[in-house]
């Protein structure tokens, strides 16, 4: 706490002071005046030497009062400057330990009998099976994990960990990144203990794994029909050019397998581009049975080849209020893929129900899916049999263009399956909006 204060106090009353001592010097000088005069002159000498002395009295007194009330200005503020101190002092240890105790990251101090001398909340929630009154007991009694305990060790010996990584599973598979550095004793020589602070990395690893399974995947749908490519073409080139019996059905395999890389990589970049949010809907009010009328036809010929009969049972005065290109893309998804994966002279049934919102379901009857798949079925490149998904010609994006196209609406996609009797997909739409502020909130535009 700085003493400026004080010492400013205190140069102020000097300064007060010093007009008081010229003060003092008049009053004695005046003193002496009056005493020369009372020997010079007639006045009773006891009424002179009273009157002196009354005055002197006056000026002592009032000197004097004048001093100890500054005096006792000074006590005041000096003890107001220790109470301020003493408040300052609390409120910083408080702050402190909230600071502490609210941060994320886990905090635990150990000494060097590797007993527990301080921790915060997020290190207490990290050892699930300890309580609250943690400290002073071993770090053994705490977990049974080798990494935290031979990481805390070494930092009590004397050697700085960082990068320990240490898995835990008590409420989920969680990944932390521990940094443990030694406490140096007083005298230089030796630890006093560790600190250990644990940094959870779990959101990150499982991006990272996400990302390279992206990759591994993306890495793997691009060489089949590359290598497919390139082998007919060597083949063409080696003479199978003249060939009249086979060139045209080599020529076709090619140009099927570059449509099919272009749609993968349309695909990729169409997911890429809604992840970022760098697609905005622009919903307005749809005529939803026209549309799917629309979707039906483009997709008549290859349900014909497989005797798939596609029903389209929604309403004609139905709206819903959606982006139409986004909506058409989202629909065309799901048929397509009800017709695929159908079984021959299957039926697939398109219907549109109204609960606290618009629900359009597209529903097949083909084998289903199993249960155990349904959980990821709408992650990318994800597929229940890859090698029939290659066949017909799916890229494993499909499902996953659905659920961002459908959650850009403010809405959700569903399915439900069961396995043997077909498969149901439902696209959940806000309900209709009812004024401009609404329309706002939904396209994420303002006034």
């Amino acid at each position: 706490m700085s003493v400026a204060p004080r010492e400013k106090e205190l140069l102020r009353l000097t300064r007060m002071i010093k007009p008081r001592f010229l003060l003092g010097l008049s009053v004695a000088a005046f003193t002496a005046l009056i005493l020369l005069f009372s020997y010079l002159s007639d006045f009773p000498k006891w009424l002179i030497v009273s009157s002196l002395a009354l005055f002197i009295g006056l000026g002592i007194g009032l000197f004097l009062s004048r001093t100890v009330l500054r005096l006792g200005e000074v006590r005041t503020f000096d003890q107001k400057q220790d109470s301020g101190a003493a408040g300052a002092i609390d409120f910083s240890a408080k702050l402190l330990d909230v600071t502490v105790n609210e941060m994320r990251e886990g905090l635990l101090v150990i000494d060097p009998e590797m007993r527990v001398v301080a921790s915060n909340r997020a290190a207490r929630n990290l050892l699930s099976h300890a309580d609250d009154s943690i400290n002073t007991r071993r770090l053994t009694e705490l977990t049974r994990n080798p990494a935290i305990y031979d990481a805390f060790l070494d930092a009590v010996r004397g050697i700085e960990r960082a990068g320990v990584k240490v898995e835990t599973y008590d409420h989920g598979r969680r990944i932390f990144d521990l940094r443990v550095v030694p406490l140096r004793a007083g005298n230089g020589h030796g630890a006093a203990g560790a600190v250990g602070v644990f940094f959870d990395v779990t959101r990150l690893e499982r991006l990272e794994l996400v990302r390279q399974e992206f990759l591994s995947n993306v890495s793997h749908e691009l060489r089949t029909p590359l290598t497919a490519i390139m082998a007919l073409a060597e083949t063409l080139e080696a003479g199978a050019i003249n060939d009249q019996e086979h060139n045209r059905r080599f020529l076709s395999i090619i140009q099927k397998n570059a449509a099919r890389m272009h749609r993968l990589i349309d695909d990729i970049l169409e997911l890429s581009a809604i992840e970022a949010g760098n697609v905005k809907v622009q919903p307005e009010v749809v005529q939803l049975r026209p549309l799917v009328e629309e979707i039906v036809g483009s997709l008549s010929a290859a349900a014909a080849t497989r005797a798939i009969v596609v029903s389209d049972l929604v309403e004609p005065e139905v709206k819903v209020f959606a982006d139409p290109h986004r909506l058409l893309q989202m629909l065309t998804n799901l048929i397509e893929n009800a017709i695929k994966f159908n079984r021959q002279g299957g039926t697939v049934s398109i219907r549109y129900e109204s609960q606290n919102g618009d629900r359009i379901s597209v529903e097949d009857t083909g084998e289903g899916i199993p249960a155990h798949h349904l959980d990821r079925l709408f992650e990318r490149f994800y597929r229940v049999d890859r090698a029939r998904s290659r066949e017909l010609g799916g890229t494993g994006l499909g499902l996953a263009i659905v659920k961002h196209l459908t959650r850009a609406h403010g809405g959700e996609v569903s399915v439900e399956s069961r396995f043997g009797e077909g498969t149901k997909f439902t696209v959940e739409l806000p309900p209709q909006i009812e004024s401009v502020g609404e329309l706002l909130a939904i396209t994420g535009e303002s006034r």
